[in-house]
């Protein structure tokens, strides 16, 4: 029994800084039959589980130093964009997620909306787009601490995981700046993943939507019509 806690212990700790962590601080890879390197941030993939810092710096450095074949202790291939394709993939996970919380009717989007439910009491997380006007913004997080001095909200956390056109597919629309997460059963998975992201760190847009909101210019953009 003892030796498998300690197995189990030596799993959950970074192959690069060797610290400990939960699942929720740590990205989980496996090699697949032919030495590949696998993230598996479901936690599902069959395999030793090899575990990194959930940060973009950390899986970059276990790419560039090798850490993967040492903690296999077998020749492990490590692409060189295996932090972009986390990112990707916690991008999908974020999405997924205020996906969900929409169908559910656990997610309002829209500056009045928003406005709405945080002078309702009901908002558990504001979600704004990482190519949002600060203006929108400053006024909905200045609603929040209005909110918190009334003693109708306490700490409600501010997250921008996501692109405003990250979050209009993911919700099924067009642009979409502002949204926020109300109370009820989904409100812990969603916000973890959107934690989870933000946390890793982004790098510039993704190729396939820099043609989106921000336009030729790189603009920031504006909400449109919900």
């Amino acid at each position: 029994m003892k030796r498998h806690k300690e197995e189990d212990e030596t799993e959950r700790r970074c192959i690069v800084t060797g610290e400990g962590g939960t699942k929720a601080d740590l990205i989980r890879f496996v090699l697949d039959p032919e030495g590949r390197v696998v993230p598996d941030l479901a936690g599902r993939l069959p395999g030793r589980g090899l575990w990194v810092r959930a940060s973009r710096a950390a899986v970059a450095k276990a790419v560039a130093k090798g850490h993967f074949s040492r903690a296999a202790k077998a020749p492990a291939k490590a692409d060189e964009g295996l932090a972009d394709l986390v990112e990707h993939l916690l991008a999908r996970r974020a999405a997924d997620a205020l996906g969900l919380a929409r169908k559910a009717g656990a997610l309002v989007t829209g500056f009045e909306k928003v406005t709405t439910a945080i002078e309702k009491g009901r908002i558990v997380c504001l979600i704004e787009a990482r190519d949002g006007a600060m203006d929108g913004r400053r006024k909905l997080e200045q609603r929040l601490r209005v909110a918190k001095e009334l003693e109708i909200l306490a700490d409600v956390p501010v997250l921008s995981p996501l692109w405003a056109d990250e979050m209009g597919l993911a919700l099924g629309r067009g642009n979409v700046i502002h949204a926020a997460l109300i109370q009820g059963g989904m409100q812990a998975k969603v916000v973890a993943d959107l934690v989870r992201l933000e946390r890793y760190g982004r790098q510039d847009r993704p190729e396939n939507t820099r043609a989106g909101p921000q336009g030729p210019a790189g603009e920031r953009v504006t909400e449109g019509p919900e």
